[in-house]
């Protein structure tokens, strides 16, 4: 392996990074860092997934090839976030300590505007930005793009998946055509590619391994669910892994909130990472996760992105998340740094073709995991207490004065009586709670241990006359059945969008629930129509339409017939 020495990078910037704890390059960083050192540098797609040194990749080299005899914009960085944009920021910072007059600029929303823009004023070499904040400053004049030499696309992948497309476009207008761009994504969606085919030239595309995979030294592991059970599988699955570090995903900012509110109100020590907090509600409880006064954070993949936490434990999916590519991202948060991690998910019946989907990117298996039983959860929790009890370290010096009380208190115990007793002061909140609680597993699921319990969820397919053309996605439709139902707990399956009508899944409990709520609601201008539609593969629905089930006989609520609709 080449040092960074070797790899061309100037000995200031060697000298901070060494100070960081810098070592030896990452493989990306082996990668990238030549390439831009060069005098004629090609455009570059790189492929990383979270945490393997992207930003020192591309950082260094825009440092080392910065003018700092001018105050002129030179390079761009474009992150989803704030918290991705304010932590390039600092990193390259951090790189250039060593380097005189070299000035970094954060532009994020939620900030005050009129203190960037004066930051922007006294001349920034390098800005870090995100989409929407750096359109707003160029609608009023306040940065000039037109000497840039280098534009970063930093996670694009969720830039797109965050609807920052247009932004992106009206960005990349305002910089030189002669320009090299760099774009850098954990995985790899059509989405990117045209946006790399569009605005890149002859682009070389490095990898930091192979893409879409997670890390070898991941465990996956898959626990089948009920969806009202879904909370008490979560605390069982916590229980059982008493030394638990780790972040929590949910679907939305309402249900990150709900499953935030009922963990700390059982007595955990966790808290919710959303877009509704503030800028200094988000500082301070990523700043309490950093240092372990958390020991779960709850939080939504657009929240999440930029908290760079090398050492957690476990990943848990608290749904199956949208696009596959998203779990490998999650997952790839765990498991660095040649530690091993778990990366959990929790789903239901009618999952399995998507789980498949993932592990198929993988190049992995799930392993099937029964959610665990009282007494085992029991175990568990005491072995490690008495772990930790074996492990104490202990001041003689202070407890010996005390000590000849404590023994003459306590001399009518044999050593039996004395270790049950002193086991069950700390112990006795697990073994009441979990004395006679049922069984959780979906019967004859793997891992399921052929344990009876409920009858299997079924689901109901439905119709909506809305797709693409509509600017439908999945999380419009997950949004509208939290919103319209007014609950969150409701289990949604397979989502098939369409370009001028849409299916979705969701647990046939509610279907009557969904019918009512979607009527008499419209999306942008145009009134939706919902009616229960024949199940997938032929099967008959729980509940028949009063109309066919073909979509061209379908008719929109305005009674008028929909004949784009030709066929599936």
């Amino acid at each position: 392996m080449l040092t960074f020495k070797e790899l061309g990078v100037d000995q200031r910037i060697i000298k901070a990074i060494e100070e960081l704890g810098f070592a030896e390059p990452m493989p990306i960083q082996e990668k990238v860092i030549p390439h831009l050192m060069e005098e004629n540098v090609r455009d570059l797609v790189g492929i990383a997934q979270t945490g393997t040194g992207k930003t020192a990749a591309f950082g260094i080299p825009l440092i080392q090839n910065t003018n700092t005899s001018t105050k002129k914009t030179q390079y761009l960085v474009i992150a989803p976030t704030r918290e991705l944009c304010l932590q390039i920021a600092d990193d390259i910072l951090s790189y250039s300590k060593y380097y005189d007059n070299l000035n970094v600029a954060a532009i994020f929303g939620g900030a005050s505007i009129d203190r960037q823009i004066a930051q922007l004023k006294k001349g920034a070499h390098i800005i870090s930005a995100t989409p929407g904040r750096l359109v707003d400053m160029i609608n009023r004049g306040a940065v000039n793009l037109k000497h840039i030499k280098t534009v970063v696309l930093d996670e694009a992948d969720e830039m797109l998946n965050m609807g920052f497309r247009d932004e992106l476009e009206e960005i990349l207008k305002q910089t030189p055509k002669e320009k090299n761009t760099l774009l850098f994504s954990a995985t790899m969606p059509n989405a990117v590619m045209k946006i790399a085919k569009t605005y890149m030239k002859d682009f070389v595309e490095i990898s930091a391994g192979k893409k879409n995979i997670g890390a070898e030294n991941i465990t996956h592991l898959c626990y089948m669910v009920h969806a009202k059970d879904r909370y008490q599988a979560l605390k069982r699955i916590v229980d059982f892994n008493p030394n638990l570090y780790g972040i929590v995903f949910c679907r939305t900012r309402a249900e990150t909130q709900v499953v935030a509110d009922h963990l700390m109100r059982d007595g955990y020590n966790a808290e919710s990472l959303h877009g509704d907090l503030s800028q200094a509600q988000r500082n301070a409880v990523m700043q309490k996760f950093r240092i372990k006064n958390l020991n779960m954070l709850v939080a939504t993949d657009v929240a999440a992105r930029g908290l760079d936490v090398d050492d957690l434990t476990h990943i848990i999916n608290y749904n199956l998340p949208d696009e596959s590519e998203l779990y490998i991202h999650r997952s790839g948060r765990t498991g660095r740094a040649g530690k091993a991690g778990i990366s959990i998910l929790l789903a239901n019946l009618r999952e399995k073709s998507r789980i498949a989907e993932i592990e198929k990117k993988l190049g992995k298996k799930f392993e099937y995991k029964p959610i665990p039983q009282g007494k085992e959860i029991v175990k568990k929790q005491l072995f490690q207490l008495v772990d930790r009890i074996e492990k104490v370290e202990v001041d003689y010096s202070e407890i010996e004065p005390f000590l000849p009380e404590i023994k003459q208190k306590l001399e009518w115990l044999d050593r039996d009586e004395l270790i049950k007793k002193f086991i069950s002061t700390e112990f006795n909140r697990f073994l009441d709670y979990y004395k006679g609680l049922p069984d959780l597993n979906v019967p004859g699921e793997k891992g399921g241990g052929g344990r009876t319990g409920k009858p299997g969820l079924g689901f109901t397919r439905f119709f909506i006359n809305l797709g693409k053309t509509d600017g439908l996605k999945p999380t419009t439709i997950i949004g509208m059945i939290n919103d319209y139902t007014g609950k969150r707990n409701i289990d949604i399956g397979a989502i098939e969008i369409q370009r001028n009508f849409s299916f979705f899944e969701t647990d046939s409990e509610y279907a009557d629930l969904i019918l009512k709520s979607f009527q008499n609601k419209n999306l942008k201008g145009r009134d939706i129509a919902v009616e229960v539609a024949a199940s997938k593969g032929g099967g008959s629905p729980k509940r028949k339409s009063r109309r066919t089930d073909r979509p061209d006989k379908r008719r929109d609520s305005s009674g008028k017939g929909d004949r784009r609709r030709k066929r599936f």
